[in-house]
């Protein structure tokens, strides 16, 4: 397998897939980095160029595209509170305010060791790993679905902020609005009023410009004529050693978790990003903190999104089952180019599947090195006039929200979030977990109905499989794990007073 590996980065340099490469992630990180503008959106648009080239040149363009799409979003995520692709949802809650205490340089230094770092353990774990892991995710049936869904709805507890009892009532509020459109079951509509744009429900994304970045903009309106402060100057693009081995131990976890969840069908970059957010809070000895600017709040989500990249490529090379949206299209980018994914593609065509495994390595060395590189750039966006950011923040919600679809509808639902946003924030009720039940609840619904109907209604079925059990304690643990911090933080608390 070393030797394959070895030959496939001989390759990549031979043919000048290393070229394609660099290209791809240059174009990923822009287009990452421009809300509305995904990773998926990209490889979309590049498959029709690919007709006629190297398969190794074309998939190096595609994965250089994906996973410098997901790392883009970050940039936009911590200069503008505007994330750039849904991966970088996380990211917003810790390099927003870490930005606005003049430390850009440091939040888009941790988010790009992070993605890097994060991203590297993905490609060596795929390249290594991949048949056996497969293995496991081809074990997930609705059941396992649920409680994956439920165990990443368990993460509400940390991204509540002060208020437990207001998180839980955005988390079901996220839940109630993510049932809009056809019942996945019945087939039945619910709460689309007849309007034949909800029949697919509201699209993700421009549910999450609206809420972080067309609220950002009614804040800045609302601030329009006060005088600017004095932006911090950068001077700095880095971090210390010191914080380096702070932000590791969360780096190489989350990129575990980021892997394991783009290996199971189905799921996706924003989960990985909140969940591996979730246990960086869970676990860190500064998670009270989290959301007033802490730089594991930056590199967990960013290390477990674009680890997923790598992981979502794993059911797609090994089974022909694709692990996310953007896999899907790269699956499709994969028969056109005259290979057939699974088993046998390792057989075929190991010279391919090597140079890919050796791109998205190289891939993650490029982000590092553009990311750092451009880092001081990105920064000098928070020297721009205050009225300027918010008329461009506006702007690029407008047209970032109707860019994925071409549709006017989702214009509206972008101004309806950013206004349901802004009064939400000012009420001081988290929206963190009315995005974490809005990306959940279509998981849970549709794969609790499954198991109903699979099991004639006996709900045993969830006490029955190991992996259902391996959730349970996972959940038991988040669960009790949080009710033991919060009670010794509140102790703490009542002895300071005293």
């Amino acid at each position: 397998m070393v030797q394959y590996l070895l030959n496939g980065f001989g390759h990549l340099i031979q043919t000048g897939s290393i070229l394609a490469l660099f290209i791809g992630v240059f174009l990923g990180i822009i287009i990452g980095a421009l809300p509305g503008l995904t990773a998926t959106m990209g490889i979309a648009l590049l498959i029709p160029f690919t007709y006629g080239m190297d398969p190794s040149y074309a998939l190096s363009l595609m994965v250089g595209i994906f996973a410098g799409g997901i790392y883009g979003g970050s940039i936009s995520a911590i200069l503008l509170k505007t994330p750039g692709t849904p991966a970088a949802g996380a990211t917003v809650l810790d390099g927003y305010p870490l930005a606005q205490k003049g430390q850009a340089g440091k939040a888009v230094a941790v988010s790009t060791i992070a993605s890097a770092l994060g991203g590297l353990i993905g490609a060596l774990i795929l390249t290594f790993l991949a048949p056996q892991i497969a293995k496991i995710a081809v074990l997930f049936g609705p059941p396992e679905y649920v409680l994956l869904g439920i165990y990443g709805l368990s993460m509400i507890s940390y991204v509540a902020g002060k208020s437990m009892a207001k998180g839980i009532f955005m988390g079901l509020l996220g839940i109630l609005i993510s049932t809009i459109g056809i019942d996945p079951i019945s087939g039945f509509p619910r709460f689309t009023f007849g309007q034949l744009n909800l029949l697919n429900g509201l699209s993700l994304l421009p549910v999450l410009i609206g809420l972080f970045a067309a609220a950002q903009a009614f804040e800045g309106i609302e601030k329009y004529n006060e005088p600017q402060a004095q932006q911090a100057k950068i001077n700095r693009i880095g971090i210390s050693g010191k914080e380096f081995l702070r932000i590791l131990p969360h780096i190489i976890k989350s990129a575990f978790i980021g892997t394991f969840v783009g290996a199971v069908p189905g799921t996706g970059t924003d989960i990985a990003a909140f969940l591996s957010y979730g246990e960086a809070k869970r676990s860190s000895k500064n998670g009270a903190e989290f959301g007033t600017g802490v730089i594991e709040g930056v590199a967990a989500p960013e290390s477990g999104n674009n680890a997923c990249v790598n992981g979502a490529m794993i059911p797609m090379f090994t089974l022909g089952i694709p692990g996310e949206a953007a896999t899907a299209v790269m699956l499709g980018g994969l028969m056109l180019l005259g290979l057939q994914p699974g088993p046998l593609l390792f057989k075929d065509n190991p010279q391919v599947i090597y140079t890919v495994f050796a791109s998205t390595i190289t891939s993650n060395l490029l982000i590092l090195v553009l990311g750092l590189l451009g880092a001081r750039f990105f920064a000098k966006v928070l020297q721009l006039p205050t009225k300027l950011i918010t008329t461009m923040i506006f702007v690029l919600a407008i047209i970032g929200s109707y860019a994925m679809r071409n549709n006017a509808f989702d214009v509206g639902v972008t101004i309806i979030a950013g206004f349901l946003g802004y009064i939400l924030t000012k009420a001081d009720y988290p929206v963190p977990p009315l995005l974490l039940g809005l990306i959940l609840g279509p998981l849970v619904e549709s794969n609790l109905g499954r198991t109903v109907i699979i099991s004639e209604g006996n709900y045993f079925i969830f006490f029955t499989r190991p992996l259902c059990w391996l959730f349970w304690v996972l959940i038991l643990y988040t669960v009790i794990s949080n009710i033991t911090k919060s009670k010794r933080a509140s102790r703490q608390l009542d002895q300071t007073k005293r």
